[in-house]
């Protein structure tokens, strides 16, 4: 089966810097530069700069072509595959989501315009590259200009660097978001209620942000909206509470790092943002059924049982 077979990148691989996780780079795909199916645990921005090619993405393929911009979020399965004669050139942006702090988002009030980050990177697989991101002309130029802009701040490293690729990142976020928006995406159909894009705001968010320390009143602050009113319209469009919904993320991802590496299991709960591992092991039993260490076990002994019979 073709999960079994997946490798797993992590953030060390990529990112040195513990005060900018933050990396990129130009690459070039092609019959004698392929890649394998893998995941990683960090945010993967892709701008398709030249060419054509199948994209690989949890199981199904996908054209891509020149102009393509796309995410891909921790966990999820990739890979690119090129015909005799074709290659593609891609710039990809990688970085965890506390590159852009809440403060800076707070600060600046710009979660409202953050779409392309928050929204459209959690749509279903199918509608995600479907409707993905295609430009071309000046706005093609302008977001090639931008990258380029942050390699160079990237490789030189000068003083303030760190600072400036926050800002740069941001930039190009709320930039693709207004790309997004007058592509008239599905988000911003009249169809759609707007309260649905604002719980699809805010579920992104905490999907970007679950390994901190998440309180209503500072999601109030954010997206600007009352303690009672968050509260009453999560649960009426998504069948949860904020902090349900929060403690579902967490181990979810919980359940991903469990099986990626061999980390500690009170690592991994301050990973997701768990101060207390007994807390978190007690949450882990109530929603898994059984403890992270007996999860791990089973799931890697169904693995290896699965390996054997493929």
């Amino acid at each position: 089966m073709w999960q079994t077979m997946v490798s797993q990148l992590r953030k060390s691989q990529f990112m040195q810097d513990s005060n900018c996780p933050f990396s990129i780079g130009t690459y070039v795909h092609d019959r004698d530069h392929r890649t394998t199916e893998h995941s990683h645990d960090f945010v993967e921005l892709v701008f398709l700069v030249d060419g054509q090619a199948e994209h690989l993405f949890e199981g199904q393929g996908y054209t891509i072509r020149a102009g393509d911009v796309f995410i891909i979020n921790p966990g999820e399965v990739h890979a690119y595959q090129t015909k005799p004669g074709e290659r593609i050139e891609i710039i990809n942006c990688l970085f965890m989501p506390e590159l852009i702090s809440e403060v800076m988002l707070r600060e600046l009030g710009v979660c409202r315009s953050m779409d392309y980050f928050y929204v459209y990177p959690f749509l279903d697989a199918s509608e995600r590259f479907h409707h993905r991101l295609n430009l071309a002309g000046g706005k093609a130029e302008e977001v090639y200009a931008l990258l380029k802009a942050m390699m160079v701040e990237w490789e030189q490293r000068r003083p303030g660097y760190t600072t400036i690729i926050r800002l740069q990142l941001l930039q190009l976020l709320i930039m693709l978001s207004r790309f997004y928006a007058e592509g008239a995406s599905l988000a911003y159909k009249p169809a759609v209620k707007e309260r649905t894009v604002l719980i699809r705001r805010i579920n992104g968010f905490l999907e970007r942000h679950f390994d901190q320390k998440l309180a209503v009143p500072d999601l109030c602050t954010f997206f600007n909206i009352s303690s009672r009113q968050l509260n009453r319209i999560f649960k009426q469009e998504t069948g949860q509470t904020v902090t349900e919904r929060i403690h579902q993320i967490r181990i979810e991802r919980a359940k991903q790092y469990l099986l990626d590496g061999d980390d500690k299991v009170i690592d991994i709960a301050n990973r997701v943002g768990y101060e207390d591992p007994s807390f978190f092991s007690q949450l882990f039993r109530r929603k898994v059924g059984c403890s992270p260490g007996q999860y791990r076990e089973s799931s890697l002994q169904i693995q290896s049982q699965t390996e054997v019979i493929s």
